[in-house]
């Protein structure tokens, strides 16, 4: 994955993660949802909104570009991504279109199975994506057994 397709995924989970955050800090306000207020938590849906938008075909060009195989169990999940992210984002945009948003339709719109569900699966294959841990884990260590010290094999 390149570093600019790296900082992309790093960046749209950033600020899906973020506005979740921002979510349950607004959500314990206690806002009445008046008009005049809601700037910052209207951008902050508007980023949200923008990060879903085509994730799925995101996602897709990072695994293509990382040739990773097989494909099918991806683009399966990918399309998964890619319902939970339009249900989301639906959700994001009622939210937006109300003249004020209260603490408590905030609170409700974080508790969405909607929005919950892409944080996780965002969570998932970030996790997927990122250099495997693995690689740098003697092949002795995998096979369950104790790799030599560091210096067992040197001479000093």
């Amino acid at each position: 994955m390149s570093d600019t397709a790296t900082a992309d995924l790093r960046k749209r989970i950033d600020t899906i993660e973020g506005g979740y955050e921002l979510f349950l800090s607004y959500a314990a306000k206690g806002q009445r949802g008046d008009p005049q207020t809601g700037g910052e938590l209207r951008r902050c849906i508007e980023e949200m909104d923008s990060a879903l938008d085509g994730l799925g075909a995101f996602l897709s060009s990072l695994v293509r570009a990382r040739k990773l195989e097989p494909l099918a169990p991806y683009d399966a999940f990918f399309e998964v991504i890619d319902g939970d992210a339009e249900r989301a984002c639906k959700a994001l945009r009622l939210v937006l279109a109300q003249p004020g948003i209260s603490s408590q339709v905030i609170d409700n719109l974080n508790g969405s199975i909607h929005l919950r569900a892409v944080l996780t699966d965002l969570f998932l294959i970030d996790e997927i994506l990122r250099p495997r841990a693995s690689e740098a884990i003697p092949a002795a260590a995998l096979a369950d057994r104790k790799a030599p010290p560091p210096d067992a094999t040197s001479k000093s």
